[in-house]
């Protein structure tokens, strides 16, 4: 009876954490084409598009506590150790490329969206390899 009320909220969270998600990377969206493709660069509707997208953000990092205090102490292991690796990542690469922009060592600008799917990639990496590894 346990194990089946644990998997219902482990579900429950899922759901809840891919929608907040979704609500983010929809509100992401309506911030940046937002100016150009709908209300033309009005600068109060700018302003509520970017307070949405935080609002929203903080709603996905609160269902992203949420889901994984519900983890077991495997998965929590697994994330932890994903999140680390990301992290580190994130940090040392991120600042190393923008060393590469500011040296001119690279011929465009550092852009941020490379570093997300560079942390986003990190972070899946480091997910499977610790599914892996604790099978």
């Amino acid at each position: 009876m346990v194990q089946e009320n644990w998997k219902s909220d482990m579900k429950q969270n899922v759901k809840l954490l891919a929608l907040w998600t979704f609500l983010w990377v929809a509100s992401m969206a309506l911030a940046s084409f937002g100016p150009k493709f709908i209300w033309d660069g009005n600068q109060t509707f700018n302003i509520l598009a970017v307070g949405l997208n935080a609002l929203m953000g903080i709603g996905m990092i609160w269902m992203n506590i949420k889901y994984l205090s519900g983890l077991d102490e495997m998965q929590k292991k697994i994330q932890l150790d994903a999140m680390a690796l990301a992290l580190g990542v994130g940090v040392i690469g991120g600042l190393n490329y923008s060393l590469l922009d500011v040296t001119n060592l690279i011929t465009g600008d550092a852009e941020i969206s490379v570093l997300v799917i560079i942390i986003s990639i990190t972070y899946m990496a480091g997910i499977l390899i610790g599914q892996k590894r604790y099978k």
